[in-house]
């Protein structure tokens, strides 16, 4: 250990002569040659070594390759594979270079490994009594240099708790080297936080997200469906609201029948964004879907009759309107009877021939307009004459139309 120690010194000529890895012996050849010294037996293992040490097997390696070439170890045995694919460990003999006995005038006996020392030049004998110090010491890996915070202690190095000599501890810090002083936090604090900003795909799940949160038939959709879906109106900017008026622009949807939702969203949506390209043209469609749908409110309130926000002053006026329109129809039903009744034959049939064509028009016209006219002349007249009478198509008209607007049965209990 004393010779590693010499050649180890930044001062000694040995340098290594390849030039990859380490520029000369440090910490970490000393550490192996004293693994090497413990040894009985010098047969270190490069994965023993790696694994006691904490590095690598080619750093190993690397500083055993520097002893070789130092003259300190030579190779007795070399390792390799042998049979049954095993790996066995070279085996060295440490050795004390020739050139540590001529650089300390070391006077020796013998060759080979019988060589021994038998005195050394009084010059160099200062020198040596310090490295036989320094190989007496255990090597121990050398401690980190600066912090893995970078930065200095925070903490007073000062013991405390020691009584018998109180005049002896560090003097504290000045103001000026404090946390509060000159130097200056690892992790400064930012002044200003401004919002995080959204890229393309933040910015598509942000939209499905609230489509999601406010559009009641797309509460059972996933996010990243409706992300993907709606892509192209998140890229123009779209909002949630627009996105929803595209979608219900056709027709109103009801939660209860999207079976599935984000289909029905791809399918309502598609081409959206071509055809509504500008700002100014996804308003005014935002605007025509507000105002539909206020309309539907009010017709369906109005049809209700549940809305309570009617003002009193026109309650007379509605009143009035209803009357009006409940005489028109009892007075259409009179008319049909009595249409009946004029053109009936004294055998029994009815002559529709003995109305004018203005009287035909007449009839036609009331027909059209309500349902109700068409079905009572259907009572009274009968098909046959009814539908010559009005046409087929106002008959079928009426019907459908009667058809549509009579309420469902109640279920029975």
């Amino acid at each position: 250990m004393t010779s590693v120690h010499w050649a180890a010194d930044p001062k000694t000529s040995y340098t290594p002569t390849r030039n990859h890895g380490p520029r000369g012996m440090n910490a970490t050849t000393l550490l192996i040659a004293q693994e090497c010294a413990n040894l009985k037996e010098c047969r270190p293992g490069i994965a023993y070594l790696a694994r006691k040490l904490r590095i690598s097997e080619r750093t190993v390696e690397y500083h055993l390759g520097m002893l070789r070439e130092a003259g300190l170890l030579v190779y007795r045995t070399k390792g390799g594979r042998v049979a049954h694919g095993r790996d066995e460990a070279s085996v060295y003999e440490r050795t004390i270079p020739v050139a540590f006995d001529e650089a300390h005038g070391i006077r020796t006996i013998g060759e080979g490994v019988q060589r021994r020392p038998i005195g050394a030049a009084e010059a160099a004998r200062k020198s040596l009594g310090k490295l036989a110090r320094k190989a007496a010491r255990k090597v121990r890996r050398p401690r980190r240099r600066t912090p893995v915070s970078g930065q200095g202690r925070c903490t007073l190095m000062e013991g405390g708790t020691s009584p018998a000599f109180p005049a002896a501890s560090s003097i504290p810090p000045s103001e000026t080297k404090l946390a509060s002083g000159d130097s200056s936090h690892p992790t400064p604090k930012k002044a200003t936080s401004r919002p995080r900003t959204l890229n393309r795909v933040g910015r598509r799940h942000q939209l499905a997200r609230q489509l999601i949160d406010n559009v009641p038939w797309l509460s059972r959709a996933s996010a990243p469906r409706i992300a993907w879906i709606a892509r192209h109106c998140a890229d123009a900017g779209w909002q949630w609201q627009e996105v929803q008026a595209a979608a219900e622009e056709q027709g109103p949807i009801d939660d209860r029948d999207s079976r599935r939702p984000s289909g029905l969203l791809a399918y309502r949506i598609k081409g959206a964004h071509q055809l509504y390209a500008s700002s100014t043209a996804r308003h005014l469609m935002l605007t025509a879907w507000e105002d539909s749908r206020l309309r539907e409110r009010i017709r369906h309130q109005g049809w209700d009759g549940t809305d309570a926000t009617v003002p009193e002053q026109h309650t007379d006026t509605v009143a009035a309107a209803m009357d009006a329109m409940r005489a028109a129809r009892h007075t259409q039903t009179l008319s049909a009877a009595d249409l009946a009744g004029a053109t009936e034959h004294p055998e029994g049939d009815t002559n529709i021939e003995a109305l004018s064509r203005a009287e035909v028009l007449e009839h036609r016209e009331h027909a059209a307009a309500d349902p109700t006219y068409a079905r009572n002349l259907l009572d009274a007249l009968g098909d046959r004459d009814a539908r010559r009478l009005l046409t087929s198509q106002l008959v079928d008209k009426a019907l459908a139309a009667l058809r549509l607007n009579t309420p469902a049965p109640a279920p029975a209990f």
